[in-house]
């Protein structure tokens, strides 16, 4: 079978970059278990010498997500931060990077605890209410983006962003992790790179760590193949076919975490001790304008401020019965968690209280059992944590 250019992402994600194994037919690609490879004569081999180079389970997954993301090239690795940190491995010392101001709290972490120690300089701008001009200077190298944001799902004009970069020469990096390829392809907006935590809605069962960085352009990618090579951080084979199995299903999973979203955003609308809500495409939200010209959908991320101290807010994400109180994000199963205590407690309470990740705000990664059965949880969650 080969790709067909016109297929629905639907049908990509079943089998773009796939055809049955050649020696057996097999429809799904095996799993490659080895370290090492016959050779016939010295480096005269059959293409593959070393796992760490070469895997053919590996090269499965990149093809399907490449094509996927409307790439050409897409390296995996062992985490999303692994990934992460590769794309920075591609700038020299002095280089300057422009980041959004709202990060997940182990990308700001690497940023300013590790690359920045580097002699790489870091700014970080609001990218979602400030000119592209004014908030990415001259001699800018890498500007980062996470569009929608995490924790508080702010919406970047990733095209707007992208002509500014092309303007002045730099390169333009989204995390597209939350919105997937499903529902937002940067590369189709101009951006250079797309940069997802595997880990998440891409294999969306919760069993796997694993990160990828895709390109279109091949100075990039060869590039990223190098440092694949040259620094190891690569993914093992039973990882890359888990998460390969995970994405034949993430069309049908991103139209239900999206479809019990909405309600569950239309109940908490309403609801008298929700003091902010965020979800981009809720029409109230200040960044659906912007998400409606660049994304065909959302998925299932709500963050929501609970009008509660702290105490009221550990004690409702603790009561929660089918929402399971755990970091990560984007599996089958419904997640609970407070930023600042939690996958946020990297940056700097004050930092956090600027950029509006209250004591109160709770993210939800929205699963896909029934709905009723959602709301009836956060709602009996909301009355054990009022009554204490």
């Amino acid at each position: 079978m080969s790709d067909d250019p016109s297929w629905d992402q639907a049908t990509k994600a079943i089998h773009a970059g796939q055809t049955p194994e050649p020696r057996t037919g097999s429809v799904m690609p095996p799993v490659f278990q080895t370290s090492t490879y016959a050779q016939e004569w010295p480096a005269k081999h059959t293409g593959y010498e070393y796992a760490r180079t070469h895997n053919p389970t590996r090269e499965a997954l990149e093809r399907a997500l490449a094509a996927l993301e409307s790439g050409t090239d897409a390296v995996a690795f062992g985490s999303g931060l692994a990934a992460t940190s590769t794309v920075l491995q591609t700038l020299s010392a002095g280089a300057k990077v422009v980041a959004g101001d709202d990060l997940y709290g182990g990308t700001y972490r690497m940023f300013t605890q590790v690359y920045a120690q580097r002699d790489i300089a870091f700014s970080f701008r609001d990218l979602t209410h400030t000119d592209p001009a004014d908030a990415i200077p001259e001699g800018t190298d890498l500007v980062w983006v996470e569009s929608p944001t995490n924790p508080l799902l702010k919406i970047t004009d990733i095209r707007a962003v992208a002509a500014r970069c092309k303007q002045i020469g730099a390169k333009l990096a989204v995390d597209n992790t939350f919105a997937t390829p499903i529902f937002q392809r940067p590369l189709e907006l101009g951006a250079d790179m797309v940069v997802h935590s595997t880990t998440k809605y891409l294999n969306g069962h919760s069993d796997v760590v694993g990160g990828v960085v895709i390109t279109a352009d091949p100075e990039i990618a060869t590039s990223l193949r190098f440092l694949q090579n040259a620094v190891g951080a690569v993914p093992g084979p039973w990882d890359t076919w888990l998460t390969l199995r995970g994405v034949k299903t993430l069309a049908i999973r991103m139209e239900r975490h999206q479809q019990n979203a909405k309600q569950i955003v239309a109940w908490l609308a309403a609801h008298p001790e929700v003091e902010r809500l965020h979800y981009p495409m809720w029409d109230e939200d200040p960044g659906y304008a912007v998400a409606s010209s660049q994304m065909s959908g959302f998925g299932g991320m709500v963050s929501f401020v609970l009008a509660a101290d702290l105490r009221r807010a550990q004690k409702f994400v603790s009561s929660t019965r089918l929402f399971t109180l755990a970091e990560s994000l984007g599996g089958v199963e419904s997640l609970i968690e407070l930023p600042a205590s939690m996958t946020h407690a990297s940056v700097p309470a004050e930092n956090r209280r600027a950029l509006g990740i209250d004591d109160g705000l709770v993210r939800l990664s929205i699963g896909i059992e029934h709905v009723d059965d959602q709301i009836a949880d956060l709602q009996q969650a909301m009355e054990i944590s009022r009554i204490s």
